[in-house]
C-alpha cells in the first residue's frame, strides 16, 4: 500500500486568473506533495487592474469546510479572503470545535484588500476576524497594511518597527506572527520576521527592486501551511516557505496582455521537503 498523501485545506476566495486565491494555493499545494482540499468562501472577478466579489452563503462554507474533513484527517488549514462577518463566523463555527489536542493548524492570511487596492472585507468582517478568529490560529501572516490596521498603527518603516509590531501583534492570542519585509522601501535584503512563544526569528533574502507578482502573500501562506502537513514545526514551515518563494520569484512570472506579472509558475521550481 502506498503512503497517503497529507492533506492541507485552503478556505479562500476564488482567482479566476488562477494567480491567487485558492488556485494559487491548490499549485502551490502540489508542489509540495500536498493533496489540496478547498472551500469557496468567496467569488471574484479580478485581475491586475479590476477588481470585484460576491460572498458565498455562510451555510454553504460551513457544508464545504464539514464535508472536507468528513472526508479527510486533514493536517493544516490556511483561511485567506473572508468578505465579511458571516463569512468569519462561519468559519469560526465550523473550525473552532475541531480545535482539539490534535486538531490542524489553522494559519491566516487576514486579507483585507486584493493587490489592486480592491477592498476585500468589510469592518465588521474584520472586527470579528481580529476578536475572535485571530486567536484561534497557530500562525498569521498580515502584509505591512495588514498588520498596521490590526494594530491602530502606522505602517512599518525599518526592520525595527516590523519587530515590534510582530511582538505587539502576538498579544492577539494567535501562537506566531509572520511579517514579511517584501513591501519595505528601504536595504538590498529583505528579512521577514517570526515571532513566537519561543522567540523571533529572522528570515533573510534578498530583495527584488520592482518585482510584484499578483497572489505573492497567498502563495507564501500556501507553502507554509503544506509545509506544516508534511511534518514540519513551524521554524522549518516558514523557512522552506521563504526558500520555495526565491525560487519563484526567480523564474518568470506568467504575464497577462498588458505584460504585468499575474501568476507565479508554482510548479516550476523543485519541490522542498520537510526538514
Amino acid at each position: 500500500m502506498t503512503r497517503q498523501q497529507p492533506v492541507a485545506l485552503t478556505i479562500a476566495g476564488s482567482d479566476p486568473t488562477g494567480g491567487a486565491g485558492v488556485q494559487a494555493d491548490l499549485k502551490t499545494f502540489a508542489a509540495h506533495n500536498v493533496h489540496g482540499a478547498s472551500v469557496i468562501a468567496t467569488l471574484t472577478a479580478q485581475n491586475a487592474t479590476r477588481f470585484e466579489l460576491a460572498p458565498v452563503a455562510a451555510a454553504l462554507i460551513k457544508a464545504q469546510i464539514d464535508a472536507v474533513f468528513e472526508a479527510f484527517e486533514v493536517r493544516a488549514v490556511k483561511i485567506g479572503m473572508l468578505s465579511g462577518a458571516d463569512s468569519v463566523r462561519a468559519v469560526i463555527e465550523a473550525l473552532a470545535p475541531r480545535l482539539e489536542k490534535n486538531a490542524p493548524p489553522l494559519i491566516l492570511d487576514p486579507v483585507m484588500r486584493a493587490s489592486n487596492d480592491g477592498r476585500a472585507l468589510d469592518d465588521a468582517g474584520f472586527t470579528l476576524m481580529r476578536d475572535k478568529l485571530i486567536p484561534l490560529c497557530a500562525l498569521i501572516k498580515p502584509n505591512l497594511f495588514e498588520a498596521a490596521r490590526l494594530l491602530g498603527d502606522r505602517q512599518a518603516r525599518s526592520l525595527e518597527e516590523m519587530r515590534k509590531q510582530a511582538r505587539d501583534l502576538l498579544s492577539s492570542g494567535c501562537g506566531h506572527v509572520y511579517l514579511s519585509a517584501g513591501h519595505l522601501a528601504t536595504g538590498d535584503e529583505a528579512v521577514d520576521i517570526l515571532v513566537g512563544a519561543d522567540g523571533i526569528v529572522e528570515l533573510p533574502g534578498e530583495r527584488l527592486a520592482g518585482v510584484d507578482v499578483h497572489g505573492g502573500g497567498c502563495t507564501l501562506t500556501a507553502a507554509i501551511t503544506a509545509a506544516l502537513a508534511n511534518g514540519a514545526n513551524m521554524t522549518q514551515a516558514c523557512q522552506q516557505a521563504k526558500s520555495y518563494m526565491a525560487q519563484l520569484f526567480a523564474s518568470a512570472p506568467q504575464l497577462d496582455r498588458g505584460g504585468r506579472p499575474i501568476s507565479f509558475h508554482h510548479l516550476a521550481p523543485p519541490s522542498p521537503k520537510a526538514s
